[in-house]
């Protein structure tokens, strides 16, 4: 995925991603997917932008010793943070740009995919891609977030709000590209030679121990992160600051509870 916001989660990001956002916002759906993926009774697996692999990982744990597992993300740096997992020992890891996969056609039965869609330039291109590495028949499972606004107690909403107020920016450009219009994402699939194509919006919590934890979470584990540096790197303690007192004010003294919801989508190749 050749975009500015995917290759920034590199580097120094991606040991924050994995430490705090991970845990809050994105471990939450990796058992619900992964049981998913084991419904499809699949033998040949890929992962596309798998992160630091909080995925792989609940893939592992939910499919059988036999079933083939292979990890990819753009990031080396992510990549590397997933093979030292304990639990991601049977995985095949491997560099890959979701937009251009290294493999053969027809070399996976599931291709599955948790918040990395979303990223990709072109999406039906993308799609047009799975659907030529995928055998006849073959399952695409994907996970999106669903639009921000629908998540108003979503910490990292909240935090990227502060945020972008502090920057005089729009929150929503501080964070993932929205891709969460469930006609286009039909439409795009449909163009792709995907059919039989089933929307599930699913809700998970997120959490954290106070409004001091929550803040660093989303202000140093995210995208946010970035686009303070940007600007001037010197507001990171400011920006972490600000969070705080808005996560209090919302919040209290006691666990940060908020939150997300996504989309999952499952889609078949249709010939």
């Amino acid at each position: 995925m050749p975009n500015d916001k995917a290759v920034a989660f590199g580097g120094t990001l991606a040991e924050f991603y994995d430490r705090y956002l991970v845990p809050m916002n994105f471990a939450p759906y990796a058992g619900v997917v992964a049981d998913r993926a084991k419904a499809f009774r699949p033998n040949r697996v890929l992962e596309t932008a798998a992160g630091s692999g909080v995925l792989t990982e609940a893939l592992v744990r939910s499919l059988p010793p036999e079933v083939s597992i292979t990890a990819t993300d753009l990031n080396q740096a992510m990549i590397e943070r997933g093979k030292g997992k304990v639990g991601t020992k049977r995985v095949t890891w491997q560099q890959a740009d979701a937009m251009r996969l290294p493999f053969p056609d027809g070399a996976f039965d599931l291709i599955v995919c948790q918040f990395g869609v979303m990223f990709f330039p072109d999406k039906r291109d993308s799609f047009k891609e799975c659907s030529r590495v995928l055998a006849s028949r073959g399952s695409y499972l994907f996970v999106l977030w669903d639009d921000y606004d629908e998540m108003p107690d979503s910490p990292l909403w909240i935090a990227a709000q502060t945020v972008g107020h502090m920057l005089k920016r729009d929150p929503h450009t501080l964070l993932n590209p929205g891709y969460f219009d469930e006609s286009i994402i039909r439409a795009d699939l449909a163009a792709a030679g995907f059919q039989n194509v089933e929307v599930d919006r699913i809700e998970r919590q997120a959490t954290a121990g106070k409004a001091a934890e929550a803040a660093v979470i989303t202000v140093h584990g995210s995208l946010l992160r970035t686009a303070i540096e940007a600007a001037d790197p010197s507001r990171i303690d400011e920006a972490t600051r600000a969070v705080e007192q808005v996560m209090l004010t919302r919040f209290g003294e006691g666990t940060v509870t908020g939150t997300t919801k996504a989309l999952m989508i499952s889609a078949t190749k249709s010939t």
